[in-house]
């Protein structure tokens, strides 16, 4: 079985579709290649993974300038006879579209050639290169019942996430005896996260003040800003004890096992996490993110009343968000109910029916 898998960009892209890449090897037997563009984290991801990896030249269409969109344009016909003359010489029984630049031509060239498709869609409103082609895929392996509505014969499987976050034990459904210690992890993603990174020194003393528990916060602030928030911290008067500010952490589903609540940004592989996990958060979606999509990937999760969202309009001062943790960390019953609620929205079986998806549009 030959297995092509376009896309990539971002780890919300490349990531997963490594995960489906070694399931399809390791348990199916599999060759699969790769197909990403130059300046996309596959890259470096997907070698070091042991694929082979093809570029293509795609341009960006999103909120980019009008010059942008008409190289774009020009671009496009070069990029899809690449794609089919990788086709010809690779003919895979299968493409896989996981989203991104590359996803876009890569499908478009085997929807052409009549081979069988699969568009994968992490996000609850597809970004553009799976809109184009949904209603033309074979099927699609979707994360939320949202977005079942862009694709042919749509299937939701939800997305691959480590087995260690489903491991992760709940938190007890009553508080401990006394006065227990709560934890709050701040992250905005390996990068980190700008907005977070300016605010939350400025809120943790009061917030720490607030607080009937004893509260520890880790922030993971990306390496670019790493020392700056630090200094902010340092300036702000918080108690060190009580702080913990880190560049990355590696170990995340330890990280999400320790914490009480969770104040993140909202892409499709955290959102997934956090349902894995069970753990309560308190969401702010990256305004920036291709067609809104971390909006509506929170709004899903809020809407089963397993998180609570603030965009970042709605923080036009410090106090809405001091406010708001404050009452999720004082809140253990709500916490609890939120922690539950969003546990029925994981998917721990995922990656197999992806792939027994794609084995059978393979037969």
């Amino acid at each position: 079985m030959r297995i092509l898998i376009a896309g990539g960009g971002t780890g919300g892209h490349v990531v997963p579709a490594l995960a489906i890449a070694r399931e399809l090897r390791d348990h199916h037997g599999a060759e699969v290649r790769m197909v990403g563009t130059a300046r996309g984290l596959e890259t470096r991801l997907v070698p070091a993974a042991g694929f082979p990896l093809d570029l293509i030249r795609v341009g960006q269409f999103n909120r980019v300038s009008v010059m942008t969109k008409m190289r774009t344009l020009f671009d496009l016909p070069l990029g899809l006879l690449r794609c089919l003359n990788l086709l010809r010489k690779f003919r895979p029984d299968v493409v896989i579209g996981v989203g991104g630049y590359a996803s876009g031509p890569m499908m478009m060239a085997a929807i052409l050639t009549r081979t069988p498709t699969l568009a994968f869609e992490p996000n609850a409103v597809p970004g553009m290169a799976n809109r184009l082609v949904g209603k033309w895929v074979s099927a699609a392996a979707v994360n939320f019942e949202s977005s079942c509505k862009y694709f042919r014969n749509a299937r939701v499987t939800g997305i691959p996430v480590r087995p260690e976050f489903f491991s992760i034990a709940p938190r007890p459904e009553m508080p401990e005896t006394g006065t227990p210690k709560l934890q709050l992890l701040i992250f905005g993603g390996s990068l980190g996260s700008r907005f977070f990174n300016q605010l939350m020194p400025r809120i943790v003393p009061s917030l720490l003040r607030s607080m009937k528990s004893e509260v520890h916060i880790l922030h993971q602030t990306g390496a670019s800003h790493y020392e700056s928030t630090l200094a902010a911290y340092q300036e702000s008067g918080a108690d060190p004890a009580r702080l913990q500010v880190v560049a990355y952490l590696d170990d995340m589903p330890q990280r999400f096992a320790d914490a009480d609540l969770i104040l993140c940004r909202s892409g499709a592989s955290t959102v997934a996490e956090l349902a894995a996990a069970g753990r309560a958060s308190l969401l702010v979606p990256f305004p920036q993110a291709t067609d809104d999509h971390q909006r509506w990937n929170a709004e899903v999760l809020v809407e089963a009343g397993g998180a609570r969202m603030l965009t970042e309009k709605d923080i036009y001062d410090s106090s809405v968000l001091l406010s708001e943790l404050i009452m999720l960390l004082n809140e253990h019953r709500r916490r609890h109910l939120m922690a539950t609620k969003v546990r029925i929205l994981a998917h721990p079986d995922a990656l197999r029916q992806i792939a027994e998806m794609v084995v059978q549009l393979a037969k």
